[in-house]
């Protein structure tokens, strides 16, 4: 959710702050890093419980499998089908909701009261 609410936040910056196109490129960039990381949690996530363990470390290679293809498949669509009016947008967005993924924990990390 953090990812997707930074891409959205950013998109209406760059739009505010430059033009529609920069903002779709922003938006696009933002959807190719978050929507992998969605299917991503999905497809790992579906079991649950000590004995579903084996189930579990499949779900964790298939769905990084699922996830790489998915960005490659994302990165084309968008190339081919709706060209981004400014790449630094797109790259720049892409790579900030990638950093909110890598970095969210960090940033959520919450002292204990203990």
């Amino acid at each position: 959710m953090l990812q997707l609410m930074v891409a959205l936040g950013m998109a209406v910056l760059v739009f505010i702050g430059h033009s529609l196109g920069a903002a779709l490129s922003t938006l696009l960039g933002g959807g190719v890093a978050w929507l992998p990381s969605v299917l991503f949690a999905w497809l790992t996530f579906r079991h649950r419980g000590a004995l579903q363990a084996r189930n579990i470390v499949k779900s964790f290679y298939r769905a990084e499998a699922g996830k790489f293809g998915l960005t490659a498949a994302l990165f084309i669509v968008v190339f081919v089908a709706v060209p981004p009016s400014n790449p630094a947008f797109f790259f720049g967005a892409y790579v900030v909701t990638q950093l909110v993924h890598w970095l969210g924990p960090w940033l959520l990390h919450r002292p204990s009261r203990t």
